[in-house]
């Protein structure tokens, strides 16, 4: 390397250590509009809209909207109650873990932690170079979808490491623009065909869907979203202005967004094409370049903040840990755009939203069990120890936490696809999760209640 690449590199490596978030606490400024504002923008994306069209001919229409709220409501419940912990403790998502699977334990989750935003940022890659290989193939001829993805992926990487700073600013007008298109997607879907149309659309019940299920993968969005939640939250000047901020922006953009992509390949399905779920193609087809640009965009715009926080989680895994952002960001960069050429991944989505589920589910059980229970809402300042202090319990390891996510994990993954269970796998894993930890910590011996 010449010393002037080794000057450069030295320069953005300070330059990106300075303004990486850090784990430490940070005292919330932004009043609940603005809350509700960034997770509106954050939540009226691709993979959102796409999932909508999973239920256009699972379930009758006028009942997959009813799920779409129910589920909706529910998962927001979780999700402020994660982001409240981060308004109260001026911490990220994977820093408040610590309180429950000690300060060593809480890995496992920031481990989980990657492999979701991973995989998330390889499925919106994916879904962008799709989108845009299909215009380009109407245009020119030209085919390549991995190529376009694995452009994409490269250029969410370069907007992560020189440019999320300026995506954070931008993220919210680009919700207006899509805003504007999603208004007019409605009034020509709904001005064309009347709700009773979409209401008759004929379910296919080879899919094996119902709406039980169908609820449950709406639940499952929410928890995807949850990992997030105190990073955002962390920034409400109160916890009211948390909890109501991110509760309606939160609900508002799913619900628009879902009921966006369903309304979408309704209109499709209605107008004589076939019902191709999780297709950006199928939808871009009758509603053309404009919602094209949207699906780019917004891509752009959130996944290059998911590949930011997917390095600023491995960064501040540790208090006090050395691992730069920038060679950090690097690797991951890489491996992101290597898993973005895996196109295979995009027809297994409702499978990666099982595993969120059964990584993520029992963790966010815990937590709140642990914060709103067994702590009286009050962690404190040795979540920012490296040992010892009230989250050290078995050298660094709350044992008990660790059990629980197993067994949560374990029975989230049987659940959904060995004993399908009839009201799907999100509720009854945090209630059994939830249930385990509340018995095991009053079991554990009285010598270890004081950590």
């Amino acid at each position: 390397m010449s010393t002037s690449v080794q000057g450069l590199y030295a320069r953005l490596d300070a330059r990106l250590a300075a303004e990486a978030d850090s784990s430490g606490p940070v005292k919330g400024t932004l009043s609940g509009p603005r809350i509700g504002m960034i997770w509106l923008a954050a939540n009226l994306v691709v993979t959102t809209l796409l999932t909508g069209t999973l239920f256009v001919t699972a379930i009758p229409f006028s009942t997959a909207v009813v799920m779409i709220v129910a589920g909706t409501l529910v998962g927001a419940l979780a999700l402020t109650s994660i982001g409240a912990i981060g308004t109260r403790t001026g911490l990220p998502t994977m820093a408040i873990t610590r309180g429950a699977f000690g300060l060593k334990g809480s890995l496992l989750p920031v481990g989980a932690n990657v492999v979701v935003l991973m995989g998330w940022s390889w499925v919106q890659a994916m879904l962008a170079g799709v989108t845009v290989d299909h215009v380009v193939q109407q245009f020119t001829g030209f085919s390549s979808p991995v190529l376009f993805s694995v452009l994409c992926q490269l250029l969410v990487v370069i907007l992560a490491i020189f440019g999320h700073t300026g995506i954070a600013r931008v993220e919210p007008w680009l919700a207006v623009v899509i805003l504007a298109v999603i208004a007019w997607i409605f009034a020509m879907a709904f001005g064309r065909f009347s709700p009773a149309d979409f209401s008759g659309i004929a379910v296919d019940t080879s899919l094996g869907s119902t709406p039980a299920i169908v609820l449950d993968v709406v639940i499952a969005t929410a928890v995807s979203w949850t990992v997030l939640s105190a990073d955002i939250n962390r920034m409400a000047r109160s916890t009211r202005a948390g909890v109501v901020g991110a509760g309606v922006g939160y609900s508002v953009s799913t619900i628009v967004a879902m009921l966006l992509g369903a309304t979408a390949l309704g209109y499709v399905v209605l107008s004589g094409g076939d019902a191709v779920s999780f297709d950006p193609a199928t939808i871009v087809d009758s509603f053309g370049v404009p919602l094209a640009l949207v699906i780019f965009f917004s891509v752009m715009a959130t996944n290059t903040m998911v590949v930011y926080g997917m390095t600023t989680s491995v960064v501040n895994a540790r208090p006090g840990g050395r691992t730069r952002f920038l060679p950090a960001a690097l690797i991951l960069g890489a491996l992101s755009i290597l898993g973005s050429t895996w196109l295979s991944l995009l027809g297994q989505f409702t499978s990666f939203l099982t595993l969120i589920g059964s990584l993520f589910v029992p963790v966010f059980a815990v937590v709140i069990v642990d914060y709103y229970w067994f702590k009286r809402a009050s962690y404190g300042k040795d979540l920012l120890l490296s040992t010892g202090g009230r989250f050290w319990y078995i050298r660094g390891v709350n044992w008990i936490a660790v059990a629980c996510w197993a067994i949560g994990a374990g029975t989230s993954v049987l659940l959904s696809t060995v004993w399908t269970s009839p009201i799907g796998a999100t509720l009854p894993t945090f209630a059994l999760s939830a249930a385990l930890y509340w018995l095991g910590m009053n079991l554990r011996p009285s010598t270890q209640r004081s950590s």
